[in-house]
C-alpha cells in the first residue's frame, strides 16, 4: 500500500497546483507499488515461484504459451513471484497447484497417501511414466484441493502388527486408516508399509524406508555441482549406518541426538543428472537392511573464463598431477574428531568486492579447452588496516605447511569428519604441522607465490575428498 499522506491542522490551505502535485505523486506511488496479480477465474491456480518464466510454466504443464497467456489475460511475459496463474487444459481440477520437493524415502504411493491426491493425477500433472522416475530433489506439482488437507502423521507396521494396533497408536480406527491409505481392507496392511492419518504423532518414518531407519533426509535439495550434501539418518535399534553417494563412500558420525550424519562434496564437474544414494543399516544382530534411491544433481551454472599463464611449466601435467596427488593424500583421511561447533568465518577481513574469482568457474589456460574448474575462492588484498592477514575459518589441526610449485606457500587445516581448508599462494605461513588453531587465529599472509597472475589468497574447502564452494560454509552451521 502507498504511504499515507497526512496534512497537519495548522497547515495553510493548499492551492490547485499543490493538489495536482499530490495527485500525481499518489498515482506514481500506486504504479510503483508491487502487487500480486490474481488469476482469472476458471481452472486450477499455480503460484509463480522464484526463477519461473511463462515458458517454463507452460512447458511444465504441457500447455502452449499462447493458451497460458490467453487464460490469464496476459499481453507480455512479465511475471511476479506470488502471482496466480490459471492453468488451462486441466478440466475438473480446482484449487492451488502447490510444489513439493521429493525427499529421500518418498515414494509416489507415499506422496499420494500423505497429500490425499490420486496417484494417476500426480503422474498426469508431473508427466511421470513410471514410479521409478521419482528422483530425490525433483520438484513435483501437488494439487491442494478444496476441503482436502495433507495428513500430518504416519506410522509403519511392524512384523505381526495388525492395522487395529496401528490405529490405536494413532488415535484413529482401522477403517479410517484403510480408507485414507487406499488399502483393500482392514486386513491388508503389510509390514514396513507406511500409512498416514489425520491424528496421532507427527511423521517419524519417511515413507518407503525399512524399519531400521526411523528417518532419513538430505538437506538443501536438489544437490548441485560443487555443493555439500548433508545426509542425516536416525537409525532404529542402535543400527550403524553406512552407504555411498554416486561413487563416493559415506562416513557417518554420531550427532549426539540419536541422529547420524554424513557430509559429502559433490564434484563441480560431475555431469548434472541422477545418481544413487545407497544406505545400509547394520543391526545389533549383524543383519543389514538397505535402501537406495536416485538423487538429482543440478548444474551450478558456472561461467567460462580464459586465463593467460606466462610460466607454462605450471601447466605441465607432469608437474600438476604429483602435486595434486600430494594434496589428495593429505585430505583423504577422515578424522573421527569434529573440531568445529559454530559456522565457519571468512579467512580474511570482510570488505566489499574483495572476491576476485569464484568457485566453480570453468577455466581455459592460454586458449586451451575448458577442462578445468576454479577449485576455491580468490581474495584480493582485502583491507586497508590489515591487508594481508589470513585467519583460520574454524578450529582444526594443521596437516600441511610447505612451499609447493603450483600452489606456492600452502597450508592445510583438518577440521575433522573429513573437512579440510586449504590456503594457497601465501607470502608467509605462521603455523606448523601438528599445531592446533582456533577460529579467527592468524595463520598466514597473502602473497603471490606459485602459479598466480598477482597477489591473492586462494581458499578451498574439501568435503570427504572433494572440493566444494567455501561460501556455502559461511554463516551457517553444517550439519
Amino acid at each position: 500500500m502507498p504511504a499515507a499522506l497526512t496534512i497537519s491542522r495548522s497547515a495553510k490551505p493548499f492551492n490547485s497546483k499543490m493538489r495536482k502535485t499530490i495527485i500525481i505523486t499518489l498515482i506514481i506511488l500506486a504504479l510503483l507499488t508491487p502487487r500480486v496479480v490474481a488469476a482469472q477465474a476458471g481452472g486450477p491456480v499455480y503460484i509463480v515461484q522464484e526463477g519461473d518464466t511463462l515458458w517454463s510454466i507452460a512447458s511444465r504443464f504441457n500447455v502452449s504459451l499462447d493458451a497460458l497467456m490467453a487464460a490469464n489475460g496476459l499481453t507480455n511475459g512479465n511475471l511476479q513471484v506470488g502471482q496466480q496463474l490459471v492453468i488451462p487444459g486441466l478440466e475438473g481440477l480446482t484449487g492451488i497447484l502447490d510444489t513439493e520437493v521429493v525427499g529421500f524415502g518418498d515414494s509416489l504411493r507415499g506422496l499420494a497417501r500423505r497429500s490425499q491426491v490420486d496417484i494417476a493425477l500426480l503422474q498426469r500433472l508431473n508427466h511421470i511414466i513410471s514410479p521409478s522416475e521419482l528422483y530425490v530433489g525433483v520438484s513435483l506439482i501437488v494439487p491442494q484441493q478444496n476441503g482436502t488437507a495433507s495428513l500430518p502423521a504416519s506410522t509403519t507396521a511392524a512384523k505381526g502388527e495388525t492395522l487395529l494396533e496401528l490405529a490405536v497408536k494413532q488415535d484413529s480406527d482401522a477403517w479410517t486408516l484403510s480408507a485414507l491409505n487406499g488399502l483393500a481392507g482392514t486386513w491388508s496392511a503389510l509390514p514396513g508399509d507406511t500409512l498416514y492419518s489425520p491424528t496421532g504423532s507427527a511423521a517419524a518414518f519417511a515413507s518407503g524406508l525399512p524399519s531400521a531407519f526411523q528417518s532419513a533426509s538430505v538437506k538443501a535439495l536438489p544437490l548441485k555441482q560443487g555443493g555439500t550434501a548433508e545426509i542425516i539418518v536416525k537409525p532404529a535399534n542402535g543400527a550403524i549406518i553406512s552407504g555411498f553417494l554416486a561413487d563416493r563412500s559415506l562416513h557417518f558420525f554420531d550427532m549426539g541426538d540419536g541422529n547420524q550424519a554424513a557430509l559429502q562434496g559433490v564434484h563441480a564437474m560431475l555431469e548434472p543428472g541422477v545418481y544413487p544414494l545407497h544406505l545400509d543399516a547394520t543391526l545389533l544382530d549383524g543383519s543389514i537392511q538397505s535402501y537406495e534411491q536416485m538423487v538429482l544433481v543440478a548444474s551450478g551454472n558456472y561461467p567460462l573464463y580464459s586465463i593467460t599463464v606466462n610460466d607454462v611449466t605450471t601447466l605441465d601435467p607432469a608437474v600438476i598431477e604429483p602435486e595434486y596427488q600430494q594434496i589428495l593424500n593429505v585430505v583423504t583421511p577422515v578424522n573421527p574428531q569434529r573440531y568445529w561447533q559454530e559456522p565457519f568465518r571468512s579467512p580474511v577481513d570482510d570488505v566489499p568486492n574483495n572476491i576476485t574469482a569464484w568457485f566453480g568457474d570453468r577455466r581455459s589456460y592460454n586458449n586451451g579447452v575448458y577442462s578445468n574448474f576454479h577449485s576455491g575462492v580468490d581474495y584480493c588484498v582485502c583491507s586497508e588496516a590489515k591487508p594481508y592477514d589470513i585467519y583460520a575459518p574454524a578450529p582444526g589441526m594443521v596437516v600441511l605447511s610447505e612451499k609447493l610449485f603450483v600452489r606456492g606457500n600452502a597450508t592445510l587445516i583438518d577440521h575433522g569428519h573429513g573437512i579440510y581448508s586449504g590456503f594457497w599462494h601465501q607470502e608467509e605461513t605462521y603455523v606448523t604441522v601438528g599445531q592446533m588453531v582456533a577460529a579467527g587465529q592468524l595463520i598466514g599472509k597473502i602473497g603471490g607465490t606459485g602459479r598466480v597472475t598477482g597477489p591473492h589468497l586462494h581458499w578451498e574447502i574439501w568435503v570427504n575428498g572433494v572440493q566444494v564452494d567455501p561460501l556455502d560454509w559461511l554463516d551457517v552451521l553444517i550439519p
